[in-house]
C-alpha cells in the first residue's frame, strides 16, 4: 500500500542549505506561491456527488514488475533544467493542433490564455498567431472558453473540464475534455471518470458536441491525447485518426481514490466519424507491436505498460511519494527522425519513450530527475509535457515542449517551452589516437553530453566539462539511493584510458562515494574497465576532501560514453562533483 498523507493542505518541502538537509511544512498556497490557482482548482465539499470512483486499495508493492526496454535509438539525449521562455499566456496544460491555416492551436485549463485580461475560465481555447520559442516571440489570441468549450459530466461542485488533447483533420479541429476532480483537500486532480470529444468547423472559435452523454465514462479511457502528425495530420494517410488514452486517472491518483495509470492504450476512429463512439476501436494486440483490434473497450490492451514508481525511498516525509510514471502528456510523430514520441512526467521527473510505429514497441529512452520540492527559478520540472509538432527541427534533433508548474515556489503557469536536444545512434568506431586532449570538453567531441544519474542539484551539470575545477554540482534530490553516477556519452565512439574526477563540495550528510569504479558504455551496455587504478587512492569517505583530484587509469578500451559510479555516501546518500575529464593517453 501506498504511503501517503491524507486529507491535509501540508506539503513537506526540503533542500541542502549550507551543507544540511532542512525541513519546511508549509501550507499549500504558500508552496504554490499563487493561492489564486490553489482556490480556483478546489471546490465545494458535496457529499452526494454521484460517481463512485473504482476501489483502487489494493497491494501496489509489487516485486514483478513490467517496465518497457531501454531505447537504443538515441546515442545523447539532454533537456533544459527549466522553461527557458515563458509566453504571455495564463493557464496550463495546453494540448496543441497545428492546422491547415499554418497555425498552432492550444487549450489551457484554469486561467485566462492568451487574453490577460479576460476572465478566469476553467478551459479556454487560442490561436498561436506568430512567434517561435527559439526567438521568444510567440503571440496568441483567446478565441472561446467555459461553456462554450464542452460540459461537465459529472457534479459541478467537485469536476470541472480540463483540455487532454488535441488534433486536426482537413482543417476541423477536435479537442477531448475530461471531468477531473476538483473537490476540497487532496481529493482534488486524483480521479478523472469522464471525457468527451468537441468539434470546430470556424478554427476554435465554437464548438459542438452530443450534450446529453459523454463519449467515454466510467473511468475508461478518460484522459484521451490524440496522436500529433504533424501540419492537419498531413503524415497520416490512412484515413483514421489515432488517440492514446488513460484509464481512471491523469496521472498517479495520490490519494488512491483509483488505480494508478500504468497502461498507455491506443484507439483508432475513422477521420470522418470522430464524435462516433461506435466507431472507435481499441488496440488489443501485445506490447511488441503485434496488431489487433477491437470494438469492446473492456477488451483493449495497452500499447505501452510502465509500472515502475519513483520516489519510493525517501530521506523524509514526501508527498507524492511512490508514484507511477504515465500521465498525461503527448504523442508526437517526428517525421524526420521516423519515430513516435511520447512525452510523460510524474511528480519531481520526466519520462520519455519512443516507437517505430503508433503501436509500438515503447521503449524508453530517457528520464529527468529533478528532486523534491523545493524548485528554483534555474532548476524545476513540471506537469502537461508537451511536444507539438509545428516546433520540431527540420532534422528532427530538437524539440520544444511545453510543460507547467505552481509548486515549489516556482510559477510557470503559462505557455512555457525547454529545448529537448537528440542525437539518433549510429555506429562508430573508435579512431582517435593517444594525446593530451580532454574528449569530455565540448570543442574536442561529438555532441558531448554529461550525463548524471539523479538530479543536479543546483543545474550545473554543465560544471562536469567546463575546465574549471573549483566549484560544485551535486546529485541530492531528496531520495535514499544506492548508486549514482556522473559521466558523459557522445554521439561517436572514442578510445579511452584515463578519466580524472575532482570533487565537489563535502557535507556533513554527504558529497562523496563509498565505493567507486569507472565504466564505459558500448552498444548501449555499460562495463566495468579493466585493471582500474586510483592516484592518489580515494578514501571512500569524506576524507575524499572539498575540489580534491583523482585519477583515474585502467586498460586500453572504447565507448561512446563514460562514467564514474558508485554507492552514494553520508546519511543523505548523493555524492557531489567539480570536474570529469576523459583522456586516451
Amino acid at each position: 500500500m501506498k504511503g501517503k498523507l491524507k486529507g491535509a493542505s501540508v506539503l513537506i518541502a526540503s533542500a541542502v542549505l549550507l551543507g544540511s538537509s532542512f525541513y519546511n511544512f508549509l501550507p499549500l498556497d504558500v508552496i504554490a506561491k499563487n493561492d489564486e490557482k490553489v482556490n480556483q482548482s478546489y471546490g465545494k465539499v458535496n457529499a452526494n456527488n454521484h460517481k463512485i470512483p473504482p476501489n483502487a486499495r489494493k497491494n501496489q508493492e509489487k516485486k514483478d514488475i513490467v517496465t518497457p526496454e531501454e531505447s537504443t535509438f538515441f546515442s545523447t539525449v539532454t533537456v533544459e533544467e527549466n522553461s527557458s521562455y515563458n509566453t504571455p499566456s495564463d493557464g496550463d496544460l495546453w494540448p496543441m493542433a497545428w492546422s491547415d491555416d499554418d497555425m498552432l492551436y492550444a487549450a489551457n485549463g484554469d486561467g485566462k490564455g492568451f487574453d490577460l485580461g479576460a476572465p478566469w475560465a476553467d478551459i479556454v481555447v487560442n490561436r498561436i498567431t506568430g512567434g517561435h520559442p527559439a526567438t521568444k516571440n510567440i503571440t496568441g489570441q483567446r478565441l472561446s472558453s467555459g461553456d462554450q468549450v464542452g460540459s461537465v459530466w459529472n457534479d459541478p461542485y467537485e469536476y470541472n473540464r480540463k483540455p487532454t488533447g488535441m488534433v486536426s483533420v482537413d482543417g476541423v479541429l477536435y479537442l477531448a475534455v475530461q471531468d477531473l476532480n476538483k473537490g476540497g483537500g487532496w481529493r482534488a486532480f486524483n480521479d478523472a471518470p469522464s471525457a468527451t470529444i468537441l468539434k470546430s468547423v470556424d478554427k476554435g472559435k465554437t464548438w459542438e458536441w452530443d450534450k446529453k452523454k459523454p463519449m467515454f465514462d466510467n473511468y475508461l479511457f478518460t484522459t484521451i491525447m490524440f496522436l500529433d502528425y504533424g501540419k492537419d495530420s498531413e503524415n497520416n494517410t490512412d484515413g483514421y485518426v489515432y488517440a492514446y488514452g488513460l484509464d481512471y486517472n491523469w496521472r498517479d491518483s495520490f490519494i488512491d481514490t483509483v488505480p494508478d495509470p500504468t497502461g498507455l492504450y491506443l484507439a483508432r476512429v475513422p477521420k470522418d466519424k470522430v464524435q462516433d463512439r461506435s466507431a472507435w476501436e481499441f488496440y488489443s494486440g501485445d506490447l511488441n507491436g503485434k496488431v489487433k483490434w477491437t470494438k469492446n473497450i473492456k477488451q483493449k490492451k495497452p500499447v505501452l505498460k510502465d509500472e515502475r514508481r519513483v520516489y519510493s525511498h525517501n530521506l523524509f516525509a514526501v508527498n507524492p511519494d511512490n508514484s507511477t510514471v504515465l500521465s498525461q502528456g503527448s504523442i508526437v510523430y517526428n517525421k524526420p527522425l521516423n519515430r513516435y514520441i511520447y512525452t510523460s512526467w510524474t511528480e519531481f521527473t520526466f519520462e520519455f519513450y519512443e516507437a517505430p510505429t503508433p503501436w509500438g514497441p515503447w521503449k524508453r529512452f530517457f528520464s529527468k530527475d529533478f528532486g523534491v520540492y523545493p524548485w528554483f527559478e534555474n532548476h524545476h520540472g513540471g506537469y502537461g509535457v508537451v511536444i507539438p509538432s509545428k516546433y520540431i527541427s527540420e532534422d528532427g534533433t530538437e524539440m520544444w515542449l511545453n510543460s507547467n508548474t505552481f509548486m515549489g515556489g516556482i510559477q510557470r503557469y503559462s505557455l512555457s517551452f525547454r529545448k529537448l536536444k537528440v542525437a539518433p545512434y549510429k555506429k562508430t568506431e573508435p579512431t582517435n589516437e593517444r594525446s593530451d586532449v580532454n574528449l569530455a570538453l565540448p570543442t574536442n567531441s561529438s555532441n558531448v553530453t554529461p550525463i548524471s544519474k539523479y538530479s543536479a542539484h543546483f543545474s550545473h551539470l554543465n560544471h562536469l566539462n567546463d575546465g574549471v575545477k573549483n566549484h560544485s554540482e551535486d546529485s541530492w534530490n531528496g531520495e535514499r539511493k544506492e548508486e549514482d553516477w556522473w559521466g558523459y556519452t557522445w554521439s561517436q565512439a572514442y578510445h579511452m584510458n584515463k578519466v580524472v574526477y575532482t570533487t565537489g563540495n563535502m557535507y556533513p550528510d554527504g558529497g562523496w562515494f563509498e565505493d567507486i569504479k569507472v565504466q564505459v558504455r558500448q552498444n548501449f551496455k555499460w562495463v566495468d574497465v579493466k585493471n582500474l587504478k586510483a592516484t592518489p587512492t580515494y578514501p571512500n569517505n569524506q576524507d575524499a576532501g572539498k575540489n580534491q583530484t583523482y585519477t583515474f587509469t585502467f586498460d586500453k578500451t572504447w565507448g561512446d560514453g563514460v562514467r564514474i559510479i558508485g554507492t552514494p555516501g553520508g546519511s543523505a546518500t548523493f555524492t557531489s562533483i567539480g570536474e570529469l575529464e576523459v583522456y586516451y593517453q
